[in-house]
């Protein structure tokens, strides 16, 4: 289980890398979006709170979407980009910080929502 969790640490973000290259099918690319979504986004389909069931989203559904994202791109360019997303983890922290933009932005956009909705 240990070593199926190290493996996503580098799947993740060559799914991610994978996302941009012009060589990815649009339905895996459609499938990596997804993907990478639900794994930085907090909100998760089966809340967190319920007892068992909160984290059976994060054990199960998560690694059915990289599965299935993966078995989407061609394993050439899969390999490409696993090569590639090893070199992001340096030292236990994200080599390439801007990746995490797109997240920041989507959450002041939602936080400007409540804000605005609130004050007005």
């Amino acid at each position: 289980m240990k070593e199926r969790a190290n493996k996503l640490k580098t799947d993740i973000p060559a799914v991610y890398i994978a996302l941009k290259k012009k060589e990815t099918p649009t339905i895996a690319k459609v499938c990596a979006a997804i993907t990478v979504a639900y794994a930085l986004s907090p909100i998760d389909l089966i809340p967190d709170f319920i007892p068992v069931l909160g984290y059976v989203d994060d054990v199960v559904i998560l690694p059915a979407l990289v599965t299935l994202t993966i078995k989407l791109i061609p394993r050439d360019i899969f390999e490409q980009c696993r090569n590639e997303s090893k070199g992001l983890w340096q030292d236990g922290k994200l080599k390439k910080w801007y990746y995490a933009l797109p997240l920041i932005a989507f959450w002041c956009f939602i936080l400007y929502l409540i804000v605005k909705v609130i004050w007005f």
